[in-house]
C-alpha cells in the first residue's frame, strides 16, 4: 500500500476486489428504507472509519450506538445503524494500521441531549476517554473512541431531534456554500436550516445531519481522512456518469496507486474523499 491505507470498507468475497478496499457485501435493506422519499441518483449509504483492530472498535461503536452486525472479520466489521423511518448507514471499519491523525476533518456528534450524561458514562465505561481538542468552554462533551477519534456527545437541540443515536456528521469545508452542490449531488439529501452554516437531510427528516463546517486549516497535500462517507449510485445508474456529474460539481479524482476498483475515489472540492459505488445489481 501506498501509505493511505484502504478507503471505504474491504469485500468478505473471495472473488470480489482486493480486501484492503470497499465495497458493501451486505444487502441494503428493502426499497422502502431509501427511496420511499427520493427518487435520486447517488445517496449516502456508508460511514467508513479506518481501524487498527475492526473487531475491537466495532464492538465499542456498535455497542454505543445499538447497532446490527453485519460483517464480522478479521480486516472488517460492519454494523447497521438508522433510526426507524430513516435513511439506512452503515458504520463499516476496514482494518488500516495508519496512526490516527492530528485534526481529523470528518467525526461523529452523538445525539445527547437530556441524557448527555449518561451517553458519556457509557462511552468512558466502554474504553472511551475524554480529549481537548482545544474546545474551551462548550455545552457538548469531547471524547476519543479506543484508537483516538475524537467524537462529540451533543446537547440538547431542536435539529437533533429524530436523527438517531448519530446526530451529526460533520465534515471541514474551505467554502461550505460553494461545496453545498457538490454534497446535495453526493449525497441525495436536502438542505436544511441547522446550526451549522450549510447542512443537509434525508428527505424523510430522519437520520443525521451532514454538516459542512468552515475548516480551521486546508487539508494538508497528500493526506487522507481516516473517516470518510461512500455514497452509491441507485439502480439504473451510470457509475462513470455520476462520477463525472460530481466532477462538474467541483469534485476532483483521487490518484491512488490501488489498481482498477469497482468504484470511484473522488475527493470533494475542499480535498474530503469520498467513494462513489456502482448501483447494485438486481
Amino acid at each position: 500500500m501506498d501509505g493511505f491505507g484502504a478507503l471505504g470498507c474491504p469485500t468478505t468475497s473471495t472473488k470480489g476486489p482486493d480486501p484492503r478496499f470497499c465495497t458493501r457485501t451486505a444487502v441494503h435493506g428493502t426499497p422502502g428504507a431509501r427511496g420511499a422519499w427520493y427518487d435520486g441518483i447517488v445517496q449516502l449509504e456508508n460511514i467508513a472509519l479506518d481501524a487498527g483492530d475492526p473487531r475491537r472498535l466495532g464492538r465499542f461503536w456498535e455497542t454505543l450506538l445499538g447497532g446490527e452486525r453485519l460483517t464480522d472479520g478479521d480486516d472488517l466489521v460492519e454494523t447497521r445503524l438508522g433510526p426507524p423511518g430513516g435513511p439506512v448507514l452503515d458504520l463499516c471499519l476496514p482494518r488500516v494500521p495508519e496512526p490516527v491523525p492530528e485534526g481529523p476533518r470528518l467525526h461523529l456528534d452523538l445525539a445527547g441531549g437530556p441524557r448527555q450524561a449518561e451517553v458519556v458514562d457509557r462511552a468512558l465505561a466502554l474504553g472511551a476517554h475524554h480529549r481537548d481538542v482545544g474546545q474551551g468552554e462548550v455545552p457538548w462533551v469531547v471524547l476519543a473512541d479506543p484508537e483516538g477519534n475524537p467524537f462529540c456527545v451533543m446537547e440538547d437541540r431542536p435539529e437533533y431531534h429524530g436523527t438517531g443515536p448519530v446526530a451529526a456528521l460533520p465534515l471541514d469545508s474551505a467554502d461550505p456554500d460553494r461545496d453545498a452542490a457538490f454534497w446535495a449531488a453526493a449525497s441525495g439529501w436536502v438542505r436544511t436550516p441547522a446550526s451549522a452554516p450549510v447542512a443537509f437531510r434525508h428527505p424523510s427528516g430522519r437520520g443525521p445531519l451532514l454538516e459542512l463546517c468552515p475548516q480551521s486549516r486546508p487539508k494538508r497535500p497528500g493526506a487522507k481522512n481516516r473517516l470518510h462517507l461512500d455514497a452509491r449510485c441507485d439502480p439504473g445508474e451510470d457509475l462513470d456518469e455520476q462520477a463525472a456529474r460530481l466532477l462538474d460539481l467541483g469534485g476532483r479524482r483521487r490518484e491512488h496507486q490501488w489498481g482498477d476498483l469497482p468504484w470511484r475515489v473522488l475527493l470533494d472540492p475542499s480535498g474530503n474523499e469520498v467513494c462513489v459505488l456502482p448501483a447494485r445489481e438486481a
